[in-house]
Parts: C-alpha cells; sequence; structure tokens
C-alpha cells in the first residue's frame, strides 16, 4: 500500500478563513491517522491577486494550529519546488503534450486574458471557434508570436462520474462544462490545471478540499485521464455555514463576525481551543467527547466520521469551548497569556496583576472581554442607589444607608489590609447583626464597584484597590446615599 500523501495548497490572497483552516487541519489529520506525509503548496498563480505578506500569515497561523507540514517551501521532500510560480517552466510542456494527443487546443480569442482563473460550470452553449481551428494553422499562429491561451477540449457528449470519500457517486453531464483555460498568455497556469499536474508530481493521494469543487473534478478528472495518470482520493468537506442575528443561515462571510484565524486569535480565542472547534465542524467522532487535543484528533480522525450536510459556526460554542480551554491552563500561563489583553500597562493595576488573573481565571470566556471586566477597578462606573437592592442577600439602600458607616469605620482601623481579613471582617458584622453574611458582602462590594457583577467579591476587590481608594469609594457611596 502506498503512503497517503495529502496537500494543503493555499493562494497567498490574504488572511486564512476558517474554512482554509479546516481544510488544512483535515489534510493534517488524514496524513497522520495513516502514518503518511501532509504537504504545503503554495499556489500563486493568479499574480492579480497576491497579497503582500500573505505566505507570512499563512506559516505563521500552521504553526499557531501545531499543523507541522512534512513537506514544503522550507522542507524539501525530493518534489519541490513547492512554490507554484518557481514551477512556471513545466506547465507549458504540459499543456502542450495535451495539445498533440487533442485534449487541448490553441485559443487566439481577445476574451481569453478577461475570463476568471478561479472555477466555473455553466451551461456550455457556444463553443470557441478556435476548437475547430486545423491544428497546422494553429501552430503557425503560435510560431509567429500571435498571443493565445491553452484550452481543455471537453467532449460534451458523455457524462462524467466519479466516487468521492464523503459524497459518494457523483455524475455530472460534460456539456455543462466549460473549455477552461489551462496556459494563459504569459504562460503561468490556472488553478485548475497547475492543481492536477502538481498533485501528480507530488504523489498525492488524497485531495482534501471543500465540497464547492465537486462540480469542477470532472474537468480535473479528463486532465488525468488524458494524461494516463491515477486518479486521486476525493475528500469533499461540506460547507461552513453561519447564523446572523435573526437566525438566518448562509455561508460564512464576515457578517456572522471574525471568520479568519487570525482575527478569532486577537479576539482572544486560544489557538487550540480554535483547532479543536473547527475539527467539529463537519466531522464526529464515535462519542459525544467534545474536548481533544490535537494528537488525540489525529488517533480518532476517520473520513468515514465526516459528514455531508453544512455544518454552521457556533460563536457561543466557541466560546464555551474556549473557556473550558482557559479554564485548563495554569495559572502562570493564564497570567501571560491574559496580560496583553487587559490593558493596564502602565496603569496602578499593573503591579496587581497576579491578584488581578487570580480573579479572572476561572470567569474568563474570551480574552478580549477582560478590559470590560475589570474597568471598574481603573474608574468606579456611575451607578445609582438602586443596585444596592438585593432580595438574595436582604441589602437595601436603606439598610445600607445604616450599615456603611460603621464599616467603614471598622474598615479604617483594620491593620493588615488584604483579603482574607477583609472578608472576616464583614462576617463578623454580620453575624453581630444576626443578619446574612451576604448583606455586608454586596453592601461593600456595590459601593467599591459600582457593579451587579465583578470578578471576585469585596476582599479581593479591597485589596486590589488598597486601603485609601476602597475607603474613598465607600465615602462616595455614602455621600450617594446621602
Amino acid at each position: 500500500m502506498s503512503t497517503v500523501r495529502t496537500r494543503f495548497a493555499p493562494s497567498p490572497t490574504g488572511f486564512m478563513h476558517v474554512g482554509n483552516l479546516r481544510t488544512a487541519l483535515y489534510a493534517w489529520l488524514l496524513a497522520r491517522s495513516e502514518g503518511g506525509k501532509f504537504i504545503l503548496r503554495i499556489e500563486d498563480t493568479d499574480q492579480a491577486r497576491y497579497v503582500a505578506n500573505a505566505v507570512e500569515v499563512i506559516y505563521a497561523t500552521l504553526k499557531s494550529a501545531g499543523l507541522e507540514h512534512d513537506e514544503g517551501p522550507d522542507k524539501d521532500g525530493g518534489f519541490g519546488p513547492y512554490i507554484q510560480s518557481e514551477r512556471k517552466g513545466l506547465y507549458r510542456e504540459y499543456a502542450e503534450k495535451l495539445v498533440e494527443s487533442g485534449h487541448a487546443y490553441y485559443c487566439f480569442c481577445e476574451k481569453c486574458e478577461e475570463e476568471s482563473d478561479e472555477d466555473s460550470i455553466h451551461e456550455a452553449s457556444a463553443l470557441c471557434p478556435c476548437a475547430a481551428m486545423d491544428a497546422a494553422d494553429a501552430k503557425a499562429k503560435v510560431a509567429s508570436g500571435v498571443p493565445h491561451v491553452i484550452r481543455q477540449r471537453i467532449d460534451r457528449s458523455k457524462v462524467s462520474s466519479f466516487t468521492d470519500a464523503v459524497f459518494g457517486e457523483i455524475q455530472i453531464e460534460n456539456k455543462v462544462l466549460d473549455d477552461q483555460i489551462l496556459l494563459k498568455q504569459d504562460n503561468m497556469p490556472t488553478y485548475n490545471f497547475a492543481n492536477v499536474v502538481d498533485d501528480h508530481l507530488m504523489n498525492i493521494t488524497h485531495v482534501v478540499r471543500g465540497s464547492e469543487y465537486l462540480s469542477s473534478t470532472p474537468k480535473y478528472n479528463l486532465l488525468y485521464e488524458a494524461f494516463g495518470w491515477e486518479i486521486p482520493t476525493y475528500v469533499h468537506l461540506p460547507l461552513i455555514m453561519g447564523r446572523d442575528a435573526e437566525g438566518n443561515i448562509s455561508k460564512l462571510s464576515k457578517r456572522h463576525g471574525s471568520v479568519s484565524f487570525e482575527n478569532l486569535v486577537a479576539e482572544g480565542y486560544l489557538p487550540e481551543a480554535i483547532v479543536n472547534y473547527i475539527a467539529l465542524l463537519g466531522w464526529s467522532p464515535k462519542s459525544d467527547r467534545e474536548i481533544f487535543t490535537l494528537e488525540e484528533l489525529g488517533s480518532a480522525f476517520k473520513i468515514s466520521g465526516l459528514n455531508k450536510s453544512p455544518a454552521v459556526f457556533d460563536y457561543d460554542k466557541l466560546r464555551w469551548m474556549n473557556s473550558e480551554y482557559i479554564k485548563a491552563l495554569a495559572f502562570e500561563d493564564f497570567a501571560e497569556k491574559a496580560k496583553p489583553f487587559a490593558n493596564i500597562s502602565g496603569t496602578p493595576l499593573e503591579s496587581a496583576w497576579e491578584k488581578i488573573a487570580a480573579l479572572l481565571h476561572g470567569r474568563t470566556e474570551v480574552f478580549s472581554e477582560i478590559p470590560e471586566k475589570i474597568a471598574f477597578l481603573l474608574e468606579q462606573p456611575e451607578y445609582g442607589i438602586e443596585l444596592f437592592t438585593h432580595k438574595k442577600s436582604k441589602s437595601d439602600a436603606g439598610n445600607t444607608r445604616e450599615d456603611l458607616p460603621e464599616l467603614r469605620k471598622r474598615l479604617a482601623e483594620l491593620e493588615v489590609w488584604n483579603a482574607e481579613n477583609i472578608s472576616g471582617l464583614l462576617s463578623e458584622f454580620a453575624a453581630e447583626k444576626e443578619v446574612k453574611a451576604g448583606r455586608p458582602m454586596w453592601q461593600v462590594r456595590i459601593a467599591v464597584s459600582g457593579c451587579a457583577v465583578t470578578p471576585g467579591g469585596p476582599g479581593e476587590i479591597m485589596e486590589i484597590l488598597g486601603r485609601e481608594e476602597s475607603l474613598r469609594r465607600i465615602g462616595n457611596a455614602l455621600a450617594k446615599l446621602g
């Protein structure tokens, strides 16, 4: 049995969409689960759409996601170059072979260069007049330097069929296939031609890609057959959909939220959580388990677990999964990863970061929410005295007006200012008053924070704020209460 060889062949045309990352992930998982090789190939034939630094983004994303490639532009495995623009010289040779065998022809139409380099499928009602041109006349025009492209010749009287590992048997009538351009005027291949030639020359055994390419696959297979090459196993992945605020579902796009790996990380999602979540967008393990390490995914992955139905990207589910990964971090790792998001550099809170991080560790779903969670520590927000009312703790503005002066006096006299002593003082006060401990806890927490929800109780908050600032805020609360 031949070694399984998969590839990820992105175009350097911008950021890494989660759909691209899922393709890379499944190709990586398939290779790892079969003890095979995962190849990175940069498909930069569409120079018009090339984006500067996009290749660096591809490398950075794969590294951050943990998807190490076995071969690629930086790891020659004997099948290079792995950048298509560096392979430009060989595509003309293969295109000419197809012309010689009658499976392609020279096209001199002016419209050629205006045609898209992307996949297309349409009712080919009008054949290109160049398809019927005498071969000798066409060669003479090429020899004289007339600008031209090379097109694939498709027999529209036939029906193409192939088997996909996910979608099963697929049949498409050739009459809906266009005579796609294989080689452009500048001798650069189109994506459709280059990936067939390169997949063969690089011994790719399994082609993993999105289901939007299902309709184009017959054109690829006709090229394989024309060359007499073995057709690889196709693994087409279901679409990733997004749900908008109204509940409508459509193909995932920016209107649904962040759709690039880079932006999700910038928002405070851990790469490991993103990868884990994306792995479950179209693939199901044989259990209800949802949290997997990358290595565990590599062991559990099977093509048979891939689904035909579109997967819906659920940001709430991703937040939950991210929170589970954050909770599992060692405290030191959490503090290090979370600090850049806190925006406290150069503020009085910077020296108290470890104490703040201890409050946030089990209460954070996404790192980007940290500034909002701790904003009250930097500047207390405006609030109304109705916030002192809390049914469960039996607190209200009236008893707060009675309790807070005494609480402030006792806190001012506290010898050692730390969370433990502050909490103990509040509990003792409650016992003396024969009220629930929650009452003074609520009263003081509102007074020093101005927020109904905070990470941590009054003791932890006041230790971070310090004695002077805490007493100042309680004094302001008393003034507010009148």
